[in-house]
C-alpha cells in the first residue's frame, strides 16, 4: 500500500506524528505495537511490520485473549515504522485527532510465507509483547466496504485467558478530559467502571457538561444521533422514535416522574434486569367465579398471550419465551413510544364490529400482516423503570399500569377489573357470548406458572390437546375427516377421542397442508378396542400441533364428549409440562413438587432435588429476568428452589468415540459419562450463574474455542439472558439451570465450564471471591501451597472464611463465598487492594498485575476474576489439558498432602463430594465490610 495515503492525510507542520519514510531494512525480527487511540470512534490499533512499513488495521473493540472469539478489525493506511514509538496527542482539525497511547510493543513472527498469507486472506502469527504473546490469526472476510475488514482472533495456547484488552489498560496513560477526539469521555467512563485512574478530579463536572449537552439536543438531533449507531433492533428503534415524536402531546401529559417514584416504592429495592423474558403466571381452571370480595374479575380474552416490554429497546415475547417483534412491528412501534421502561403482560387480540375479540379474525391479520383491529389488552405490571414489581400486590401494580397507559396510543387496551359480585360477572360473560373470565386474589403477587391465585372460569369447557392423526374426509367435506386427539396422562400421550365439527372447508385445506409434513408410518397412540376405526386408513403425525377444543364432559375410558374445533395453539408446545391443566379442584403443584413424586424407573430415574444457595425463592421467574438488591439481614431468609435433575430428556450424543483426550484415551463418551455423574453437585455450583465455555471440537489438540454468547444452534434447555455489557451494549449470554441444559454444553463439545461470581437474581451483587494463584513456570508446588494459605490467613484478617480449590491447571483458586450484598465494584476494589497489599508485603514472592516479566520467580495473585463479566473455572469442570485433570475443591488439610494442582481427574474426580468444611463455610457466608 505504500505511504503516499499516510502522508496525504497529515499536515506536518501542524501533527506531531511522524513523516512517512520508508527506511532501509536492516535484518532482525520483525516489529509490531498495538496503540490504543481515542479518536472520533474509541479504538486499538494493531500495526505489523511488513516490508519496510507497519501494515495496520484498527480494532474497535481490541483484541481479546478468549481463544476463538473474534474481533473486527478493518485495514487502514500504511504507517512508517517510526510510528511504533509514538503516543501523545494529535490535535483538533487534524486526521485521528484525539490521545494515543502504546498499549503494547514487541516483535512478530509470521507462519509460513509472509506474502502468500496476505493473498490469501489468513495471517497465522506469533506475538512477542508484554501484555500479547502468544499465537494469533487475523483472517480477511467477504464483506465490501471501501476498507478490508479482517477477524482478529487468539489462538489456543498458554498464553490464552479469560480476559480482553481494556481489562489492561490500568497502567496506560488516562487521555486527557479535554483531549480533542470525540471518544475520550467513553474512553475515561471504560476506566472508571474498571477501577483505573482516570487522571483527573474532573471527571464528574465533564460528564455532567457532556450530558447538559446531550439533553439540548432538538428531538431530531436525538434520534439522528442514535440511528447513526449500529445497533441490534435499527430499524425498532426508529419506528419507536417515531412513534413517541408523532404523541408528544400524551408524553407530556403524563408525569413519568411520579410513576417512578411510585415503583420505587412498591418494588422496595428489588432490582428488574430489562431485555429478560419472564415465564408468565397461569391460572388454574375453576367451577365457579369466587364470591368474595377480595377478588377481582376480568374479562377472558380470545387471543395470544404476549409479555411486552416498552421502553428504547422494546420487545414482545409469547408465552414460551418465543420473540415475537418481527410479527408484530406496529406493536414494538407503540411500546417504543410509551416513554418508559415497563415490563407489562397481556393478550393481542382482534375486535370485531361489536368490539369482542375474535381470534380467527386475529390469524388471518397476522397472516395478511393487517393491523387496523389488533389491539394489547394489558392487564398487569411486571416491572417499571428497572424496579421489580411482583412481589407488590396485584391491584396495586394494576393501579400504576392504569396511570402509565392514560394518555397512550388506543390500541393500548388497559383491562378494566370489577371487585366481588365473581357470580354475577361470570352470568354476565356468558350472556355476552364470550368465552369466560379469569378471577383473581386482590393481593396476590406475581409467580411463574400456575397458581390458585389466578382462576380461569370458562363459560364452555375447552382443552388443549395433542393432534396425533387424521382420518380421511367423506362426501364433498375436503381436506381430512377429522382429529384424532391425544393428553398426556402420568407423563405418556393417550388416545382422547375425536373432533371433526367447527372446520370449514378453506381451513381444512390449509391444515391437511401442515398435517401430510408431520405423517409417520407407526401409531402414536393406542387406540381402545371399543372405538370403531374409520374406513381406510388412520394417517398417524409427529406428536407436534395443539389444538383447543370444546366439548360436552367425558365418556368411556376418557374419551371427549361432543367435540368441536375451536383453534390451532400454534403458542404453545406439544409437551406434558404446557398442557398440564389441573383438574378444578385438584391440587396445583410445583416442579419440585412433581419431580418428587414421579416414580422411578430403570430407564428413567426419579428426579431428584438439588438445593442451591442464596437464590429467591417465589420472586424470580424461570426466565430469571429479574435481580434483587439484597440485605444481609434478608438473604439468608430466601428459599433454596431445586435444580432439574430429570434425566429423561437429555440431547442425543453424537459422535461417541470421537476423541477428546488423546494421551489417555478419553472419547466424547467418557466426557459426556463423567459430567452425567456429577451433574448434581456441578449445578449446585453453576445453575443460575451466566457461562462462559471452551469448546474443543476436534480434542484438546484441535482448536479451542472460548464461548459466552448464545449462538444458533443452542438447546432451549440451555436458558439465554439479555445483558448490557461494560460497555453498554446488548449481548445474549446464556444459563442452565438442568441435567438436560448441562448436558446440551457437554453434546456441543464444551469441556471446560466458567460461571460468573453471582447469580442472575443477584446478577450485581457477586457471592464470592477467588483469588487464583497463577505461578511462574520456576515455582515449584510447595510454595504454591505456602501461598494459598497466606491469602487464607489474610482473608480471616479482613473476616472472610475460605476454602481452596486444585485449579486442574497450573495453581490453586482460594475461594472466598460472600452473601450477595456488595456491588461489583466495591468487591472489585477490595480484591485489587488485597493483592496489592500482598505484593507490598513480600515483593519478592507475588506480584499484583498480569506481566509476565513482572511474574519471573513469583506468583501471581490474579483478582481480575472478581469483575463483573469475569469467570473463573467451576468446581468438577474438566480442563483441556493433557491428562483429562479437573478442578476440584478439596479441605485446607487435604491441600497440604496434595502433590499436584491436577491431582484428580476424569477417571476420579466423580468420586469426590464438596468438603464439609466448605459447605459449611458456604451456608455461613458474609457480606464483605469496607
Amino acid at each position: 500500500m505504500g505511504l503516499q495515503e499516510y502522508n496525504r492525510k497529515r499536515e506536518f507542520n501542524r501533527t506531531p506524528e511522524p513523516k512517512g519514510e520508508v527506511p532501509r531494512r536492516r535484518g532482525g525480527p520483525l516489529s509490531f505495537v498495538v496503540q490504543l487511540h481515542h479518536a472520533r470512534a474509541r479504538h486499538y490499533d494493531l500495526r505489523l511490520e511488513v516490508d519496510g512499513v507497519l501494515r495496520s488495521w484498527a480494532v474497535p473493540r481490541g483484541p481479546s485473549f478468549r481463544p476463538g472469539e473474534k474481533r473486527l478489525a478493518v485495514e487502514t493506511e500504511d504507517h512508517p515504522l517510526t510510528y511504533s514509538h509514538f503516543e501523545g496527542l494529535i490535535p483538533e482539525g487534524e486526521y485521528g485527532a484525539g490521545h494515543m497511547a502504546i498499549f503494547d510493543h514487541g516483535t512478530w513472527e509470521p507462519e509460513g510465507d509472509l506474502h502468500e498469507a496476505i493473498e490469501n486472506g489468513r495471517i497465522d502469527f506469533t506475538l512477542k509483547g508484554e501484555r500479547l504473546k502468544g499465537r494469533w490469526t487475523l483472517i480477511r472476510t467477504h464483506q465490501r466496504g471501501s476498507r478490508a475488514q479482517w477477524m482478529l482472533l487468539k489462538r489456543t495456547d498458554e498464553f490464552a485467558a479469560d480476559l480482553e484488552a481494556d481489562d489492561l489498560i490500568g497502567e496506560l496513560p488516562a487521555p486527557p478530559p479535554d483531549a480533542p477526539g470525540a471518544s475520550t469521555r467513553q474512553g475515561l467512563e471504560i476506566r472508571e467502571k474498571k477501577g483505573f485512574d482516570t487522571g483527573t478530579k474532573d471527571m464528574q463536572k465533564a460528564r455532567k457538561t457532556a450530558t447538559r449537552k446531550s439533553a439540548a439536543k432538538t428531538p431530531k438531533q436525538a434520534s439522528s444521533t442514535r440511528a447513526a449507531k449500529p445497533a441490534k433492533g435499527a430499524a425498532l428503534r426508529a419506528q419507536a422514535s417515531a412513534a413517541i415524536r408523532g404523541n408528544p402531546s400524551a408524553r407530556a401529559n403524563r408525569d413519568l416522574r411520579a410513576l417512578k417514584r411510585q415503583a420505587a416504592k412498591l418494588a422496595d429495592g428489588a432490582k428488574f434486569v430489562m431485555g429478560q423474558f419472564v415465564q408468565p403466571m397461569l391460572t388454574v381452571s375453576a367451577e365457579h367465579a369466587p364470591p368474595a370480595d377480595d377478588w377481582i374479575h376480568e374479562w377472558k380474552w380470545d387471543g395470544y398471550r404476549l409479555l411486552g416490554q416498552s421502553g428504547p429497546e422494546p420487545m414482545l415475547w409469547s408465552r414460551n419465551g418465543i420473540p415475537w417483534n418481527d410479527r408484530v412491528p406496529e406493536l414494538i412501534a407503540m411500546l417504543g413510544g410509551l416513554g418508559a421502561s415497563a415490563v407489562m403482560d397481556g393478550e393481542l387480540i382482534a375486535v370485531d364490529a361489536s368490539g369482542y375479540s375474535d381470534f380467527n379474525a386475529l390469524q388471518k391479520a397476522l397472516s395478511d400482516k393487517d393491523a387496523r383491529n389488533l389491539r394489547y389488552v394489558v392487564f398487569d405490571l411486571l416491572a417499571f423503570d428497572g424496579h421489580d414489581l411482583r412481589r407488590a400486590p396485584l391491584v396495586e401494580r394494576k393501579a400504576l399500569l392504569e396511570k402509565f397507559l392514560d394518555g397512550a396510543d388506543p390500541r393500548f387496551f388497559y383491562s378494566t377489573h370489577i371487585a366481588g359480585h365473581g357470580p354475577k360477572i361470570f352470568d354476565a360473560a356468558r350472556e355476552r357470548g364470550m368465552e369466560g373470565i379469569i378471577s383473581k386474589r386482590a393481593q396476590s403477587r406475581y409467580v411463574d406458572g400456575r397458581s390458585r391465585e389466578w382462576l380461569k372460569i370458562k363459560t364452555a369447557e375447552t382443552r388443549d390437546f395433542v393432534v396425533v392423526g387424521y382420518t380421511p374426509p367423506k362426501g364433498s367435506r375436503q381436506g381430512l375427516g377429522s382429529l384424532m386427539l391425544g393428553q398426556y396422562k402420568d407423563g405418556a400421550l393417550v388416545y382422547a377421542g375425536r373432533v371433526g365439527s367447527g372446520m370449514n372447508n378453506d381451513f381444512l385445506l390449509g391444515l391437511i397442508k401442515r398435517l401430510r409434513a408431520l405423517e409417520v408410518d407407526e401409531p402414536v397412540v393406542e387406540v381402545p378396542r371399543h372405538v370403531p376405526l374409520p374406513k381406510g386408513r388412520i394417517n398417524w403425525v409427529k406428536p407436534k400441533m395443539v389444538v383447543e377444543v370444546f366439548f360436552r364432559g367425558w365418556g368411556k375410558e376418557g374419551l371427549v364428549r361432543q367435540a368441536s374445533f375451536h383453534r390451532i395453539r400454534d403458542d404453545k408446545p406439544a409437551t406434558a409440562a404446557a398442557l398440564e391443566q389441573p383438574e378444578p379442584g385438584a391440587p396445583v403443584r410445583k416442579a419440585a413438587a412433581r419431580a418428587a413424586a414421579k416414580p422411578a424407573s430403570a430407564k428413567s430415574p426419579a428426579r431428584k432435588v438439588a438445593k442451591q444457595p442464596a437464590r429467591a425463592a417465589e420472586s424470580t421467574s424461570k426466565g430469571a429476568a429479574a435481580t434483587r438488591t439484597v440485605n444481609p439481614s434478608s438473604a439468608k431468609r430466601r428459599g433454596k428452589p431445586s435444580f432439574d435433575l430429570d434425566t429423561s430428556a437429555l440431547p442425543q450424543l453424537s459422535s461417541p468415540d470421537r476423541v477428546v483426550y488423546p494421551d489417555s484415551g478419553y472419547t466424547k463418551q467418557d466426557v459426556w459419562n463423567y459430567y452425567l455423574a456429577v451433574a448434581p453437585k456441578l449445578l449446585e455450583e453453576i445453575g443460575g450463574r451466566l457461562l462462559s465455555i471452551v469448546r474443543c471440537p476436534d480434542g484438546i489438540d484441535g482448536q479451542h474455542f472460548f464461548q459466552k454468547h448464545t449462538r444458533h444452534g443452542f438447546s432451549e434447555a440451555v436458558k439465554q439472558y439479555q445483558l448490557t455489557e461494560n460497555d453498554g451494549n446488548q449481548a445474549a449470554y446464556f444459563y442452565v439451570d438442568s441435567v438436560a441444559g448441562l448436558m446440551s454444553l457437554v453434546q456441543m463439545n464444551a469441556l471446560e465450564i466458567h460461571p460468573w461470581g453471582s447469580r442472575i437474581e443477584t446478577l450485581e451483587q457477586p457471592d464470592r471471591i477467588v483469588f487464583d494463584l497463577d505461578p511462574d513456570p520456576s515455582i515449584e508446588w510447595p510454595a504454591i501451597r505456602a501461598a494459598a494459605k497466606e491469602v487464607r490467613n489474610r482473608l480471616l484478617e479482613a473476616g472472610l472464611e475460605s476454602f481452596p480449590k486444585l485449579s486442574g491447571g497450573k495453581g490453586v483458586h482460594v475461594v472466598a463465598p460472600l452473601l450477595p450484598h456488595a456491588t461489583w465494584d466495591t468487591v472489585r476494589d477490595f480484591c485489587d487492594a488485597f493483592a496489592n497489599a500482598m505484593e507490598q508485603q513480600a515483593p519478592e514472592r507475588y506480584v499484583a498485575t498480569m506481566s509476565k516479566s513482572k511474574r519471573r520467580g513469583r506468583i501471581f495473585i490474579d483478582w481480575l476474576r472478581n469483575g463483573r463479566g469475569a469467570t473463573s473455572v467451576a468446581s468438577w469442570s474438566l480442563r483441556a489439558r493433557e491428562g483429562a485433570p479437573v478442578a476440584v475443591p478439596v479441605t485446607w488439610a487435604e491441600l497440604s498432602r496434595v502433590k499436584s494442582p491436577a491431582r484428580y481427574t476424569l477417571a476420579d474426580a466423580a468420586k469426590r463430594e464438596m468438603p464439609d468444611e466448605a459447605k459449611r463455610i458456604i451456608e455461613n457466608a458474609k457480606p464483605l465490610s469496607v
